[in-house]
């Protein structure tokens, strides 16, 4: 559930509240909680006619209403009544606090409920998250202003409050949003994509690279190739010192990330090619497994090759190529000489069996 659609899911809930603080200026308190009452009671039904279904939170406001603006007229007091906006946004805080701090994200459960056909995927997900971090913050404020409104200024400043100022504030940060996420989506335009997938493989979105790679834990696919010669030996690539993940480390032969609208094979002959030079080789898929660091969660499709003939450093992110023999491999293992992830596809390589290893 997007900003827009948070919005659009609030406003009937509140429509009773704002009828009420009309009718109450012209008519006075009795009638003005009757016709809001009767609003109330109509939008329900209109409602369940239109849209086939039954609206649990205006039925929630308006028996609020009832009851506080019932207390409010028999103790002729109406701090009852004033303290009834605060409160529904009291619940709404909590769940704002329970779906962005807690795993259980109840927010996104009422978007999929009411949008069945929606389907969110992880890096929307966690968009929706940090938005409603900031909405907690910000209605955890206006909730605030609205109970001392009801105790200690006038009841034009509460009805404002509790009301308009309600809207300006969710629509200068609506505004704000949108030019925001215009802003970054003009800096993002030029920069690589790549697809988001599960840990089946299959496509649930795409993401700017910089935000794979920035401790999102998103998964995301990458092609390695395993360079292999007939004496056993493996083919490894230098890491140049200034890289910001694994620095000097010796790495697989050839790994990269898949583009998006790019295919397995177009991905793993691109790498191989910007990497070490080869343009005529074949390559077995040999495993597919999931990988996680630090910062980033790959999904990781695991190549060999014997196809060797013309290597050579392509790119200034390769600093040296050359083969190591299993004993050599084996001798360096836990030393921090080898990536942990090579570390790992090595013993990989070892318990398939291949090329000697």
């Amino acid at each position: 559930m997007n900003r827009a659609q948070l919005f659009k899911k609030l406003l009937p809930g509140f429509i009773p509240l704002f009828v009420f603080i009309a009718a109450d200026e012209i008519w006075g308190t009795k009638i003005g909680l009757f016709v809001a009452i009767g609003v109330g009671l109509a939008e329900m039904a209109w409602i369940a006619i239109k849209e086939k279904r039954f609206e649990k939170f205006v039925l929630f406001d308006t028996l609020l209403l009832v009851v506080l603006g019932g207390v409010s007229i028999l103790l002729d007091n109406d701090i009852f009544f004033k303290l009834k906006p605060g409160l529904i946004e009291l619940i709404l805080v909590a769940v704002l606090a329970i779906s962005a701090f807690s795993n259980i994200n109840i927010v996104g459960m009422m978007g999929q409920r009411y949008m069945k056909d929606v389907a969110f995927n992880t890096a929307q997900l966690q968009q929706m998250r940090q938005s409603m971090k900031s909405l907690f913050f910000i209605f955890l404020a206006h909730t605030v202003l609205v109970f001392y409104s009801a105790f200690f200024m006038s009841k034009e400043a509460w009805a404002f409050i509790s009301g308009g100022l309600f809207y300006i504030i969710f629509g200068v940060y609506f505004l704000f949003e949108i030019l925001r996420q215009k802003k970054k989506q003009k800096v993002l335009t030029n920069e690589e994509w790549v697809p988001l997938v599960d840990e089946q493989g299959k496509l649930t979105g795409e993401a700017p690279r910089s935000q794979v790679h920035n401790g999102s834990k998103l998964l995301h696919p990458v092609v390695h190739l395993h360079v292999l010669n007939n004496k056993g030996a493996i083919l490894l690539q230098k890491r140049p010192v200034d890289k910001l993940i694994q620095p000097g480390k010796w790495d697989t032969a050839v790994g990269g990330h898949i583009s998006a609208g790019e295919t397995l094979e177009q991905a793993l002959k691109k790498e191989v090619f910007e990497e070490i030079g080869l343009k005529e080789f074949s390559a077995k898929l040999q495993k597919v497994y999931k990988w996680e660091s630090e910062v980033e969660a790959e999904l990781i499709y695991l190549f060999t090759t014997y196809d060797y003939k013309g290597f050579g450093i392509q790119s200034n992110e390769v600093e040296e190529l050359r083969f190591w023999t299993k004993k050599q491999v084996e001798k360096n293992l836990a030393k921090a000489v080898f990536t942990p992830n090579f570390e790992v596809e090595f013993r990989m390589l070892c318990e398939l069996g291949i090329g000697g290893l």
